[in-house]
């Protein structure tokens, strides 16, 4: 190369809006989803000799099979740039997985009296997930809420929790909720029956509490007995499910498939900006 020469590469990058966005759809069909998911403070990560913060394989597992790649974002912020941090964060990102944890702060849905049952409630867990999950609607990225996930999804919509649902239907009945497969009963034409191809898929429960008022424009589209085990905002990719799909999805395709559509409206979503 003569000193001086100037070379240019010229890189054709397909146009976001306009006649291009064919191009930009196909280039975008080979390119794999990011996909948000926050993350949770952890005492128990082995291989730091510091605070760490910690996201389930399982979640990113399913994630990947589904074709998009699981971008973990820590609750660390600070209090008053958390929503700023949220909106950056979505707008970089094609979708947001919620997924389970610890319980929501009572009084982030208005209660005043706190039930002895609630554990392991973080600040800094709740403010990032509502931030998060508000910033993708208010975005129209599609959202899977899982367990933890689909409260934080209800309440950031204005929504409410039963604190126990031992209370609610009797200790041996909620106990049944924990750590158990049970038959999952989804309402006929919902998104979550056409996806799973089934309007009685079985699922993992993990939990003690449960929706009770609904947020704002959610329809109840799964239930478990007396308990909302699904909500759906209609029109919109955005579903909360309170059973663990991550548990089976491996082997389970009907669960899988909830992950392989919510990634493909990623991509969708993501051609058509």
């Amino acid at each position: 190369m003569e000193a001086g020469t100037v070379h240019v590469i010229t890189v054709a990058v397909p146009p976001r809006t306009g006649q291009g966005n064919d191009d930009r759809g196909r280039y975008l069909d080979r390119v794999r989803p990011l996909i948000a998911l926050p993350s949770r403070f952890t005492t128990t990560a082995e291989s730091w000799r510091v605070p760490a913060t910690a996201l389930g394989l399982p979640y990113q597992e399913a994630i990947i099979r589904a074709g998009g790649i699981p971008v973990a974002v820590p609750p660390v912020f600070a209090a008053d740039d958390m929503v700023g941090a949220a909106n950056d964060v979505m707008a970089r990102v094609d979708g947001l997985c919620l997924p389970g944890g610890p319980d929501v702060d009572p009084h982030r849905y208005g209660a005043t009296v706190i039930h002895p049952r609630v554990f392991g409630v973080r600040t800094e867990h709740d403010a990032l997930d509502i931030a998060l999950c508000r910033a993708a609607i208010e975005r129209d990225r599609p959202v899977l809420a899982i367990c933890r996930g689909h409260q934080v999804l209800n309440v950031a919509l204005g929504g409410t929790l039963h604190q126990h649902i031992g209370d609610v239907i009797g200790e041996p009945s909620g106990d049944g909720h924990f750590k158990h497969h049970n038959d999952i009963e989804l309402v006929a034409g919902s998104r979550i029956a056409d996806v799973m191809g089934s309007e009685l898929p079985r699922g993992h429960c993990v939990h003690h509490q449960a929706v009770a008022e609904l947020g704002t424009e959610l329809v109840v589209t799964a239930w478990c007995g007396d308990i909302v085990e699904g909500v759906e905002l209609p029109g919109r990719w955005v579903v909360g499910v309170q059973w663990h799909p991550e548990d089976d999805a491996a082997g389970d395709a009907q669960q899988q498939a909830l992950f392989d559509t919510f990634v493909a409206a990623t991509r969708q979503a993501a051609a058509h900006p």
